[in-house]
């Protein structure tokens, strides 16, 4: 059994003096102190869950969807070792084939596939976030408008079949016809999200009432929040059931807005994703996204015609870019564990550290630079 001591971030969704026990792949225990019990070094290091990415496409010059055992084992070795222990990748808009064979390859991979010096794929990848094709043309944003299909239930019900049951969020545009009775006919089956859309606000409160209470990267590839038309993000901070995903990669949303994002929302509502693409730790220069060809420079990723593409940033840094914009750090570090892993149904085996809990535990100084990352059990860097 291994006792780590430090300030931990708790249940209750704050720092608190204390040590966690980990045994085998499991937290064994919790226990708090008072701040005086702990060793001078131990009250500068805080340890906190594993980080939970229910939204990116690609890291380490791989892409979810290029679908091979290969390209999922790199991108959860890349996640992992950069302090994100769950995740659920996402596709693109793409043809109904290859979407079918993605879904298919993500399935046998979770089955066989270790990583990471020998721990289960399916510890770390659980689930995909199947973003597109049911999207608007008009806020396609980097998805390839070739790909755009209109919704269509039976379609997802074969995707899902190919998958095994792994996909834990289909996103679409409400205002396109067929997407409302795909959302109430498919709500009880599926999460859906809003997404690359046109929606005014009654269609998309109509749409949260039917049974999307998710909002896909919010401000992002939708119409503006204005005093007289206050659309999808309007109707969703009026529900108190909605939450919504936010890219804090320092070039998608500025500052204030993150700040003013967690002050409507709350804190339990605001979900922090990444976004990524296959250049997330990489050099600059040329890469792809969905097909089409991107280029990046720094943490800018662009589209030929300068549309962004994706972020070039793992979640851990757009948890500490959170941070330095002006969110208090215990709701940042809530936005990236906790509340992603309630969105996707994931709640009971990750994003908090209490007993029985699988143990993905990061382990950091107080300006958040990663020390250590332990995932089921296991150090797999620091």
């Amino acid at each position: 059994m291994r006792t780590i001591r430090g300030m931990v971030y708790t249940e209750r969704f704050c720092f608190e003096p204390g040590e966690i026990a980990i045994e085998g792949d499991k937290i064994a225990k919790v226990t708090l102190c008072g701040r005086e019990e702990l060793a001078e070094k131990e009250a500068q290091t805080y340890i906190l869950p594993g980080l939970v990415d229910i939204h990116f496409h690609g890291c380490a010059g791989y892409d979810f969807c290029d679908g091979t055992a290969q390209a999922m084992n790199a991108i959860a070795s890349y996640e992992v070792a950069h302090g994100t222990t769950t995740i659920c990748p996402a596709t693109m808009t793409l043809s109904e084939e290859t979407l079918l064979q993605i879904c298919r390859a993500c399935a046998a991979a979770v089955e066989t596939e270790k990583v990471c010096g020998g721990i289960p794929l399916q510890e770390i990848l659980r689930g995909i976030y199947l973003e597109g094709p049911f999207i608007s043309m008009e806020k396609k944003g980097a998805q390839n408008p070739a790909y755009i299909h209109e919704p269509d239930l039976a379609m997802l019900r074969r995707l899902q079949k190919e998958a095994k049951g792994m996909i834990r969020m289909a996103v679409t545009a409400p205002e396109v016809p067929g997407a409302m009775d795909m959302i109430r006919e498919g709500q009880g089956e599926f999460r859906f999200s809003i997404a690359h859309t046109c929606a005014d606000y009654e269609t998309a409160k109509a749409a949260i009432e039917a049974g999307a209470s998710h909002v896909t990267h919010l401000y992002n590839a939708m119409p503006p929040y204005t005093h007289r038309q206050p659309g999808v993000i309007g109707a969703a901070a009026e529900n108190e059931k909605t939450e919504v995903e936010l890219i804090c990669d320092g070039i998608h949303i500025h500052p204030c807005v993150v700040k003013n994002t967690f002050k409507l929302f709350g804190d339990g509502r605001v979900i922090l994703i990444s976004d990524s693409m296959m250049a997330t730790g990489m050099e600059d220069g040329e890469y792809a996204l969905g097909g089409q060809p991107v280029t990046v420079r720094g943490n800018r990723a662009l589209l030929a015609d300068g549309t962004i593409a994706g972020s070039a940033t793992n979640l851990y840094d757009c948890m500490r870019t959170a941070i330095a914009m002006g969110v208090p750090e215990e709701e940042a570090v809530r936005a990236a564990t906790m509340n992603p892993a309630v969105s996707v149904g994931l709640q009971e085996e990750c994003g908090v550290l209490l007993p029985g809990r699988r143990a993905d535990v990061l382990i950091a100084d107080r300006a958040f630079a990663l020390q250590e990352v332990i995932k089921s059990g296991r150090t797999v860097q620091g």
